[in-house]
């Protein structure tokens, strides 16, 4: 009788590649250490991180085998819903590219530390603004959902996992313990907990010009 516990692992001998991309984790860290608004050639990056995974094990025979990027928007705001169309209907098109977006939902106002009441406005006069904002629902949990089935079906040797996230940290490590090995396309030092979980890191800054968009 089998082990239920074990994926289902398909011989073969090219190495099968799989990227799995936190899209606002990656975006907002590449413009934090490069510029504002760096511009992502999002039909050149995945080629790229599964070529320098196949670098970092000295494989010349692979393949992709298809990326996900995981995303969230505001539907209440003109840019949520202008990124929302750019997610579905340009970068879901694109050859080898599946999209998951999801809508960001509203947060609790924070409350005072002393009387516990809601601070609903920012205080400042010049401001006002509404002290909310709005949280990601579902991405990390996609992300998870998304690595574990795929190695269960045998869909993936190595994944290539970008983003900086340490809630993904046990993740890692299970898939690990089941003889799947996940490179971290990252921005060192930043997601170190996550990198040191992970079988490699690619330092994703150090290759920002073979996928930056002219």
């Amino acid at each position: 009788m089998s082990d239920v516990s074990t994926p289902v692992r398909v011989s073969s001998t090219r190495l099968k590649v799989r990227c799995f991309i936190d899209f606002w984790n990656f975006q907002l860290t590449l413009n934090e250490k490069a510029t504002a608004n760096f511009r992502v050639n999002w039909e050149t990056l995945p080629n790229v991180l599964v070529r320098a995974a196949a670098n970092k094990l000295r494989v010349d025979d692979y393949s992709h085998e298809g990326t996900i990027v995981f995303t969230s928007y505001n539907a209440k705001t003109q840019e949520g819903k202008k990124h929302h169309r750019w997610a579905t209907n340009w970068l879901d098109r694109q050859a080898g590219i599946q999209v998951k977006c999801f809508e960001r939902r509203p947060k609790k106002h924070p409350q005072c530390p002393v009387c516990h009441k809601a601070v609903v406005q920012c205080p400042y006069p010049d401001c006002g603004a509404d002290m909310a904002g709005t949280t990601e629902k579902g991405v990390d949990t996609a992300i998870v959902t998304d690595m574990i089935r795929l190695a269960w079906e045998g869909a993936y040797d190595v994944a290539v996992l970008a983003t900086a996230d340490a809630d993904l940290v046990p993740a890692v490590e299970f898939l690990d313990l089941k003889g799947l090995r996940v490179i971290q396309a990252g921005f060192p030092p930043h997601g170190s907990h996550l990198s040191r979980a992970c079988w490699a890191t690619i330092d994703v800054f150090a290759l920002r010009d073979q996928f930056e968009r002219a």
